[in-house]
């Protein structure tokens, strides 16, 4: 079995990590070290875990091989490059980095070191956007002319996210930050890293951090993506359309619907066994099957799809900041 060590209970995941990974039976978690002493002793007791005070001391333990890595943002090149240096495999919520920079150095200390690594990026593994990927490498849309894919909630206007979350000497951004990550990491899944990208934010009820973003890039052959995230939309379930000169495909939700030149109308729902092809584990579950199997990073969640991710949220922002398209 998989021995972990849990870095920071910061994130708002970190909980659905620990539950999943148990409910798994695929680790046993060891032990918890965060940058907030009072936090960490607190989860630690929660989750019958020892809790870690000194960061080079808990990431030197011998009792576990892996780690989660769940702490501010802007603290993944310190906590991970150590991580690296200690020979620990790596799973880490994204973003990897707030900047390119960043990021780059945390890939190098990993690759130094051999070890695995994993990000988060749960809607790489889900039947319908697989489904999509599909049609789309297969041709069956024609040519791809554009793209659209939206991923919001209401935590800033219902007031559910925690203060923390606009802390952006922690989270190094806002919306486009956090879940706008999904829309660039799905697009750049279908088509591959972008030519030139701009970007949009705005913060309408007034916190400190961007509340509503959208981005817009140029794709290979010419496809134009839109990316669309927000803190202040209620009631919008994820959505993905991608349209093409023989088909496009819809995504609302679970739900998908496909018009062709073939297949008009064509409406599939919840994973239908007749077309859509099997979800994979989710991305946590992967990386413990592969650090226990000495595999290497699953497909789709590896360092070369979080430098992606990473220099297109960067990119995005820097449009936003200088009114100019930033070019790959």
């Amino acid at each position: 079995m998989l021995n972990l060590g849990i870095i920071s209970a910061w994130h708002v995941h970190a909980k659905d990590y620990v539950r999943e990974l148990r409910e798994s039976g695929k680790a046993r978690l060891c032990a918890l070290w965060d940058e907030n002493p009072r936090r960490g002793r607190a989860m630690a007791a929660e989750w019958g875990l020892e809790f870690e005070e000194d960061y080079d001391t808990f990431i030197t333990r011998g009792d576990f091989s892996a780690v989660i890595c769940t702490s501010p943002t802007t603290m993944h090149r310190e906590l991970l490059c150590k991580a690296a240096e200690a020979k620990k495999d790596i799973f880490t919520e994204k973003l990897l980095a707030p900047g390119l920079a960043e990021a780059e150095e945390i890939a190098a200390a990993i690759r130094r070191a051999g070890v695995n690594f994993t990000i988060s990026l749960p809607l790489r593994t889900s039947p319908q956007v697989l489904y999509i990927k599909k049609l789309v490498d297969e041709g069956a849309l024609g040519r791809i002319t554009g793209a659209r894919f939206r991923r919001s909630h209401s935590g800033v206007s219902d007031r559910w996210l925690p203060d923390y979350w606009f802390d952006t000497s922690l989270t190094g951004g806002g919306a486009m930050m956090d879940l706008g990550a999904h829309p660039v990491y799905i697009l750049s899944f279908l088509f591959g890293a972008p030519k030139r990208i701009s970007g949009l934010t705005s913060n309408p009820l007034g916190t400190s951090s961007d509340e509503n973003a959208v981005a817009l890039a140029e794709f290979k052959d010419g496809i134009l993506g839109i990316m669309e995230t927000a803190f202040v939309t209620f009631g919008v379930p994820d959505l993905l359309e991608v349209y093409g000169t023989a088909g496009s495909v819809f995504m609302k939700g679970p739900e998908l619907r496909v018009s062709t030149k073939t297949l008009d109308g064509l409406r599939l729902k919840d994973a239908s066994p007749l077309s859509l092809p099997p979800g994979r584990p989710s991305p946590v579950i992967q990386f413990a099957d592969a650090c226990e199997s000495r595999s290497p990073s699953p497909e789709y969640l590896g360092l070369e799809d979080a430098l992606v991710m990473t220099k297109m949220i960067e990119a995005i922002y820097q449009s936003d900041k200088t009114g100019r398209t930033v070019e790959f």
